[in-house]
């Protein structure tokens, strides 16, 4: 009863925020981004590319960071670093992310955004930061030989990656909100301390449905299951054929039993813009060749597209990184004017 509760109120949550932005969407800046670690993949764009893009035609300001200086958090190098980031952006842009409208930058070109950290610091204990479950979570799973100093303070990282722009919405994920709710404890005990300069943010907490990897576990970067935003038509086909299923022949949609099988599933729905019950029972009896022969028209014709504007970009770098340099320019204005106003709270430290 308490969980379905828990759901009903939360849904409820969200519809109201959405009303809000919908009414009123100059009042709303959104803060959000990606570590280049890897190519961006199918469930980044069902689960928060495709919302951005969203936001921004509601009028939004959106501003995404590629988060390079956080790919240290969790790994001892940066491996293939600038690579990443133009590839991050190539998605970005092919997606739909209009940087007339929104602001691309990246973490080490805004230093005063990096020095708000340390005033944003002093304001939570190392034992708050010690319990925060999704830093266990990313220790766990960490691929550093020991785990660094920087992977404690991640959580106030992205406080200063979302207060440094005054971002008072941020759309996360369940497992996400302890670290938003840092940002909240560090913006309130610094207008506590040294008066009203910075929002409480609010999650907009996504409804995008989990997708799974093609060998069943969450589909990641680093893990090697999952189908790139920037594959080819064939390299889609070849991906999704040797995705996990199960032994029963019949086609349905049920996660909780049959996750491999039900991801596909909908992963096609949500290509389709079809509900996942119906696209099950249209495949029925068909087995898992005509589960993957349908996902794999559904993937490559709704990918096509974003396929082309990639490819197109892709032929014109000299345009790309300038949407860089002008995303960075533009955050590292708003960075400096806010460290100038903590600076004058603070009474002139820092």
């Amino acid at each position: 009863m308490s969980s379905t509760v828990t759901t009903a109120s939360t849904e409820q949550r969200v519809a109201g925020l959405e009303a809000r932005i919908r009414q009123a969407p100059e009042k709303f800046r959104v803060m959000t981004g990606d570590r280049p670690t890897g190519p961006l993949h199918l469930g980044h764009y069902f689960g928060t590319l495709h919302n951005r893009v969203r936001l921004q035609e509601l009028g939004v300001d959106v501003f995404v960071i590629i988060a390079d200086y956080q790919v240290l958090t969790d790994r001892d190098v940066a491996d293939r670093l600038g690579e990443y980031m133009e590839g991050m952006l190539l998605d970005y842009l092919a997606a739909g992310i209009d940087p007339e409208r929104s602001t691309v930058f990246n973490h080490s070109a805004v230093p005063a955004l990096n020095q708000l950290m340390l005033p944003f610091l002093s304001l939570v204990s190392v034992a708050e930061l010690n319990r925060n479950p999704t830093v266990k979570d990313e220790i766990a799973h960490s691929r550093q030989s020991a785990v660094s100093g920087l992977m404690f303070t991640y959580p106030v990282h992205q406080a200063a990656d979302i207060l440094f722009c005054k971002g008072n919405l941020v759309p996360v994920g369940q497992d996400q909100l302890p670290h938003l709710e840092v940002t909240r404890t560090v913006a309130r005990r610094f207008n506590e301390r040294y008066g009203a300069v910075f929002p409480e943010p609010d999650a907009l907490l996504s409804t995008a449905p989990l997708l799974l990897g093609t060998d069943g576990t969450k589909m990641s970067k680093s893990r090697g299951n999952s189908i790139a935003l920037g594959a080819t038509a064939d390299e889609t086909a070849r991906l999704v054929k040797g995705a996990k299923t199960d032994a029963e022949r019949h086609i349905t949609y049920d996660p909780e039993n049959r996750p491999g099988v039900s991801s596909l599933v909908l992963l096609a729905a949500l290509c389709l813009d079809r509900d996942p019950h119906a696209v099950a029972e249209e495949i029925g009896g068909g087995g898992a060749a005509a589960l993957k022969r349908t996902v794999t028209e559904a993937v490559n014709a709704r990918m096509a597209p974003i396929r082309a504007r990639r490819a197109e970009y892709a032929r014109d770098m000299g345009y790309v990184r300038s949407v860089l340099r002008a995303g960075n320019e533009r955050a590292r204005e708003i960075a400096g004017a806010t460290l100038d106003e903590v600076r004058g709270a603070m009474g002139g430290m820092l």
